[in-house]
């Protein structure tokens, strides 16, 4: 609340994906005189993330998640759609689990367990860039994130990935502007998965990040940064009155 007591500019929480941390951000300009909230993944299911980026600020604010940060911003989005202001989703998945991927998910958890983190992190690398054999400069900045956020962390986020649903039913209730980004060679979520995220999402922009890879915060910084200062224009622009700061009065003259 500004001290006349009238909201200030929308706040946005943002949360990265799996085995990623705040760092991944550290190259996008958010929009200036917007706080940023820093949401991370620490909790074995998807719904507890979406309480706390609920409870992590008062009022309406923009909600942007990558990936498994995305799916939590679904559920966000399911149980309270009143509260989200604008939401921008980058290389996720909108639909349920498949049960390959629970394979995956079980396989890449018992590699924890047997103190085999460093495996998984290398099994996941190729995934996170446009190319297979991303130069050692990206490697290393990539495992250096994940191996910060460790593997009791990463069993929990692995653990979280098997309670999604399907979430197109929550974005077709939604009720803000959003914007969905996706690179055109993201293995991981490829362009079909994010063409129908937005045509589940009233009125959503589509961007497709020519030759970019699954972390677009990394590879295409320029490109999020652009959209997250739209979003948040169009944001502020369609606020309800009530959510809005009042314009300044005219000098009185009487």
């Amino acid at each position: 609340m500004s001290p006349s007591g009238a909201p200030g500019p929308l706040p946005l929480v943002v949360i990265p994906g799996m085995l990623c941390d705040e760092s991944l951000w550290s190259d996008v300009v958010f929009p200036e005189g917007h706080e940023v909230h820093h949401l991370a993944l620490t909790e074995p299911d998807v719904g507890e993330p979406a309480e706390q980026a609920l409870s992590s600020v008062d009022g309406p604010f923009v909600l942007v998640g990558l990936s498994l940060g995305a799916i939590v911003g679904f559920e966000a989005l399911r149980r309270a759609p009143d509260r989200i202001a604008g939401f921008c989703a980058m290389s996720t998945n909108a639909g349920a689990p498949r049960p390959e991927q629970y394979a995956m998910w079980r396989a890449m958890d018992q590699l924890i367990s047997d103190g085999r983190f460093a495996e998984v992190v290398d099994t996941t690398l190729p995934g996170m860039f446009e190319v297979s054999s991303p130069s050692a400069e990206w490697a290393d900045r990539y495992r250096g994130m994940a191996y910060a956020v460790g593997p009791d962390v990463a069993r929990a986020q692995l653990a979280a990935q098997a309670t999604r649903t399907d979430a197109f039913g929550a974005l077709r209730g939604a009720r803000c502007p959003s914007v969905v980004l996706h690179g055109t060679r993201d293995a991981l979520c490829p362009p079909d998965f994010h063409r129908s995220i937005a045509e589940a999402l009233p009125g959503a922009g589509l961007r497709e990040l020519s030759g970019a890879g699954h972390l677009l915060p990394w590879q295409r910084p320029d490109a999020v940064s652009d959209a997250l200062r739209e979003l948040l224009a169009t944001a502020e622009r369609v606020r309800p009155p009530a959510h809005r700061s009042p314009a300044p009065c005219a000098p009185s003259t009487s």
